[in-house]
């Protein structure tokens, strides 16, 4: 296991708050720091994929798979990733093989993770009381060695997104188009629910199963508004994402304050999108005129 406390001993001369002084909000900020940006490069495919509801569903089979790993007393860090991927994964084979339209087969299986983790959590109310922490979710409790797990899902996240970002974005757009010019399209949008269920169950660490979806969106729904290029909006997104990410672990450890760090988070990425929609109004009125 790698020392993480050299590093960790440089965020409070970074960020001179006294909240930052403690070993947990520390580590709360580095783990932050490495997911925003993941959340933020997914979010930007969800976007313009319109793809919303599929990463809803993923979210919600992130709760049925912690369920699962609590009633069969496996490790729910486990359980959540490998039940989203099967999840992402089905929805994309039904996707291709039927004559339904997405959001049908979406809505399909969202009811039926919804149901599975409802009927499992039913059974056992002491697993009711220890999914809470998974449906509300919390940073504050993120550990060295998931701090190790997440910056090896960065690294695979960043060079997935460096070799696949144009070819997604064309495949989303129109994927008869991508098939001629010899992009493997099956293979590229599996490989992209992979990557979506595996960022989507990192993401429930830090806020939790109901505001997952918004971490995703918000920020890249800001970015669109706000870019003028694809490689603009991905930007525009990280830098949304980083920022409410960071001002939200600060703001929420106030004391004057006091609210959850999930929700701040997100709080502070819908005030980015209303701002981002305050630009878009201002630039029609500036071609109106």
């Amino acid at each position: 296991m790698p020392d993480l406390e050299p590093l960790l001993r440089l965020i409070p001369h970074v960020l001179p708050f006294e909240c930052m002084e403690s070993g947990f909000m520390q580590r709360a900020l580095l783990a932050l720091l490495m997911l925003a940006p993941m959340t933020a490069a997914m979010g930007v495919q969800v976007v313009t994929f319109r793809m919303a509801f599929f990463s809803d569903a993923i979210s919600h089979s992130a709760f049925a798979g912690v369920a699962l790993g609590l009633i069969t007393r496996l490790d729910p860090r486990w359980t959540m990733p490998f039940f989203g991927i099967v999840i992402a994964v089905s929805i994309i084979a039904v996707q291709r093989r039927s004559g339904l339209t997405t959001d049908a087969v979406i809505g399909v299986f969202l009811s039926m993770v919804v149901a599975f983790g409802l009927a499992i959590v039913s059974r056992d109310r002491n697993v009711s009381r220890d999914v809470q922490q998974f449906v509300y979710g919390d940073i504050l409790t993120v550990t060295d060695a998931e701090l190790v797990m997440l910056a090896v899902m960065f690294c695979v996240l960043m060079v997935f997104q460096a070799l696949a970002y144009n070819r997604l974005l064309l495949v989303g757009i129109n994927p008869a188009l991508a098939d001629v010019h010899g992009i493997k399209v099956a293979a590229l949008q599996y490989a992209f629910a992979v990557m979506v269920a595996l960022v989507v169950a990192f993401a429930v660490w830090a806020v939790g199963v109901l505001l997952v979806t918004a971490m995703l969106v918000v920020p890249a729904t800001a970015a669109r508004n706000l870019a003028r290029s694809a490689g603009g909006m991905f930007w525009w997104a990280v830098a949304i994402g980083l920022t409410s990410a960071c001002t939200g672990l600060i703001v929420s450890a106030q004391p004057a304050v006091g609210t959850a760090t999930g929700a701040t988070i997100i709080l502070f990425a819908c005030l980015w999108f209303l701002v981002s929609y305050g630009v878009v109004l201002a630039r029609r009125a500036g071609r109106a005129a």
